[in-house]
């Protein structure tokens, strides 16, 4: 099974790392380290799953990624 992409980075303004999943809307979390970051978005990632299936709204596929790793 395929999962979601998350991208890592370290954000000046908020003092912390920051991951995010671009396939989920707004679905991203922050940590002191990158592991901590991850960890946290997982957890967010659960609770944007849950709460669209909730609601009826559509789960997009996994299918963001990156330059680098597209074949073509």
């Amino acid at each position: 099974m395929q999962d979601y992409f998350i991208s890592v980075f370290w954000s000046e303004e908020d003092g912390a790392y920051i991951a995010d999943i671009p396939d989920l809307k707004y679905c991203s979390a922050h940590g002191k380290t990158p592991e901590e970051a991850v960890a946290q978005v997982q957890i967010a990632k659960e609770a944007w799953l849950q709460s669209a299936r909730a609601n009826g709204k559509p789960i997009p596929e996994p299918r963001y990624r990156p330059a680098i790793y597209q074949a073509g």
